[in-house]
């Protein structure tokens, strides 16, 4: 039993023989608090009647991960089990005089107790809701992130004039909305000194464009910022909020939000403005793709803001638009999207779309339609055959429904005022850290069921997450039902035809062995992230077993929040993600409790600090022999001795866990602790509601950041981050004033 849970047993008695009990259900709900508080899940093992009396006379109740997982060879979907042996458990029986009382009891466990994830095991998600909520906002609000040190250049504005009947641009909003927007955005700042927002405003002084990123947003993106979708959907239709979303996806395929802005117009200036500001706050690091809707303005902007990075547009804004713009062939809707689904998605080369993509304007007759020859000249944007080499990690799909920015949609609809997304939006964040935290509590928790003997579903178990996994799983499974046939062979690769029954469909696959290289025609990889059931027979069959590293990305990884790629011995895989996931265990733990109490905090933060000079130094020694840091990829092999390097790990570390009530952030930012200290410590209390510092902050302010602290005198106060700018970056505004009474509307 863990240190943790024996200083949460406290507040509970152990079992004991000397205890009594009304009836059986009694003692099982004496068990069920005891288990809660210690942080395991329990199950009713077994009961016994009285064949005379008919009456409950034995009952045994136990840890859920009691016993061992049984696999049945004729199950059609099984279920993952997280039985693996564990003998906690307590025996309960009738007396004579009625009582029950306890017949035996075990106490220790053979694996990890969790008391801060507790309310995520099914016999304690209605054991205290109103607790459980308390915890889960307290949990939230201990997010961490990276500091934004400094912004860009603005000069990339300069390039941009707006047109003259733009002059004078404004956010449309409500009376009050946007003094009440600036005191939200300034209460969440207070509330968490990394939470990033910047504001611009037009040459009256009125609001023109907002943008905001909560902290966990940016330290999802130096992760899972790779491919990152500008969703414009609130804006192009007419929402009652002009809102643009920016959305990525974490390894368990879950939206992430990067950022959240309203703005006024869709100009090349605006969103030069707003990208220049997204890449501010997320220290100037690019993605490597940006999604989006097809609209030129954006297009022109990504490309002056990050010329090196790939800016594709969303297939399902694409199709999406098709009614609209061809309503005159609404005769002939279906027989046109059969050609055009066939010219788009089954061409496997340039030539062949373009052969096919004139035969379709002759046949529909679109030769003169502007909307079509804009797709035709953008063609290198969304087209997949001249996108192969892209990663769009499921971003890029063929319908709303089935895109990550779909989640969006039950919050927000087109009569949804700017007042009520401010009273969703916390709401909106709890939920996505509460489906992940439940995500990573799933991947520590239950492992995996394996449904074929198939090497590369044993190669997978331990290595991607549950989400990830399950999509492979199906791949695998797959393959059963392809066929393949050689067609040619030289020295450099072999090509495959795959015949795919299910989906009726020959693919072609390239296979080189020497450079561990393989490429379907379905594009799977390139838009999901893993192989497909057609590479996978491939390999199979010329006898590769195992997954090349090169595509195994580490995103999908549950070492994704590592900051080192795993590229080691393929034998040590196994064992490092174990010992990263046990770390991480104990890392909540640890910033759970240190957050307590600032000499608390100070003492966490001091072991931190040398534990990581330590495992620095020592990594130092062996760094030249790894491979570079930064690698997208990881090396993975069959899981051989997993459990017992799991064992070992968790026993060097048994005496530093520590209790906890809540889930604390996963990691944090360890380059950045003196500062944040120093944040935590200046903060003197949350906004008044007339807080002057608004007339301040319009009082000739362009943008508005992180800085290291306030004066309360702030009327003419422009923040560190931007006192090396020049006052001609901000158009002219920095040196105007705005009247007191006067609030952006």
């Amino acid at each position: 039993m863990t240190d943790s849970g024996d200083a949460m047993a406290h507040s509970i008695m152990e079992p004991r023989d000397d205890m009594e009990f009304e009836s059986h259900e009694a003692a099982y709900s004496f068990y069920k608090e005891y288990a809660r508080c210690m942080g395991f899940g329990t199950a009713k093992l077994s009961s016994r009647r009285s064949r005379a009396s008919k009456e409950f006379i034995d009952a045994k109740f136990s840890c859920i991960r009691y016993g061992n997982k049984q696999q049945s060879d004729d199950a059609i979907n099984p279920r993952p089990s997280p039985k693996i042996g564990c003998k906690a458990s307590m025996h309960v029986k009738r007396g004579k005089n009625g009582k029950w009382f306890v017949y035996s009891f075990v106490k220790e466990h053979n694996h990890e107790l969790l008391p801060a994830q507790v309310h995520f095991f099914r016999s304690h998600r209605d054991a205290d809701p109103v607790k459980s909520d308390r915890l889960r906002k307290r949990k939230n609000l201990a997010l961490v992130s990276k500091l934004c040190n400094a912004y860009q250049s603005f000069d990339s504005l300069e390039n941009y004039m707006r047109n003259p009947h733009d002059k004078g641009r404004r956010l449309v909003l409500e009376t009050g909305d946007a003094q009440m927007l600036l005191e939200h955005l300034m209460q969440m700042q207070e509330e968490n000194p990394q939470f990033f927002y910047a504001v611009d405003l037009n040459e009256e002084h009125r609001l023109r464009n907002v943008f905001w990123v909560d902290a966990k947003g940016m330290e999802d993106y130096a992760k899972f910022g790779d491919v990152v979708c500008i969703d414009t959907t609130c804006y192009a239709n007419k929402y009652k909020i002009p809102l643009v979303l920016f959305v990525g996806v974490n390894r368990h395929v879950q939206p992430t939000l990067f950022g959240c802005a309203l703005i006024a117009d869709d100009t090349v200036f605006t969103f030069v403005w707003l990208i220049q500001t997204w890449f501010v706050a997320m220290g100037e690091r690019a993605p490597q793709v940006i999604l989006s809707d097809q609209n030129n303005a954006l297009k022109a902007a990504v490309a002056e803001i990050s010329p090196g990075t790939r800016h594709c547009f969303c297939l399902w804004h694409i199709l999406d638009k098709i009614p609209r713009q061809l309503e005159y062939l609404s005769l002939w809707h279906d027989a046109f999207m059969v050609k055009f689904n066939k010219c788009i998605f089954r061409s496997w080369t340039e030539a062949e779309f373009e052969k096919r993509w004139r035969k379709l304007l002759d046949r529909f007759n679109l030769r003169e339609v502007e909307w079509v020859q804009l797709l035709y000249h953008n063609r290198m944007h969304w087209v997949p055959t001249f996108i192969r080499d892209i990663s769009f990690v499921g971003l890029s799909t063929t319908s709303r429904a089935e895109s990550v920015n779909s989640w969006f949609d039950k919050y927000v609809h087109e009569e949804t005022s700017l007042r009520e997304f401010i009273e969703k939006y916390k709401v909106i964040l709890e939920d996505r850290y509460e489906e992940e935290a439940k995500a990573d509590f799933d991947a520590w928790h239950e492992t995996p069921e394996l449904k074929s003997p198939s090497p590369f579903e044993k190669q997978m178990s331990l290595v991607y997450t549950h989400e990830i996994f399950k999509k492979f799983q199906v791949e695998v499974l797959g393959a059963a039902a392809c066929h393949l046939k050689k067609e040619n062979e030289d020295e450099r690769a072999a090509t495959y035809v795959v015949k795919d029954f299910e989906e009726n469909q020959n693919y072609l696959v390239e296979w080189s062995e020497s450079k561990s290289s393989i490429y379907c025609s379905c594009r799977s990889f390139e838009y999901k992230g893993y192989l497909c059931r057609h590479a996978i027979v491939v390999l199979q069959m010329s006898g590769c077993f195992s997954i090349p590293s090169r595509y195994i990305l580490q995103r999908w990884t549950n070492a994704a929040l590592s900051r080192h790629a795993i590229g080691e011995k393929l034998e040590e895989v196994p064992s490092k993600v174990r010992r990263y996931n046990d770390l991480c265990r104990r890392a909540i733990i640890l910033g759970q409790e240190g957050s307590i109490s600032q000499e608390s905090y100070n003492i966490a933060l001091h072991a931190i600090k040398e534990a990581m000079k330590q495992c620095a130094n020592v990594n130092n020694l062996v760094e030249s022999e790894t491979q570079p840091i930064g690698l997208s990829v990881v090396t993975v092999s069959e899981p051989d001795e997993v459990n017992q390097s799991q064992e070992q790990s968790k026993n060097q570390a048994a005496d530093s866990r520590a209790s906890t009530r809540s889930k604390a952030p996963r990691k944090s930012d360890l380059g950045k602790e003196k500062a944040a200290s120093e944040n935590h410590s200046g903060k003197n209390g949350k906004v008044p509601q007339q807080d002057p510092r608004i007339a301040a902050m319009l009082d000739g302010l362009h943008s508005t950041g992180l800085s290291e602290g306030r004066s309360e005198n702030t009327h003419n106060m422009v923040p560190t981050i931007f006192h090396n700018l020049a006052p001609a970056q901000f158009h002219g505004v920095a040196s105007m004033h705005l009247h007191e009474n006067q609030l952006p509307q």
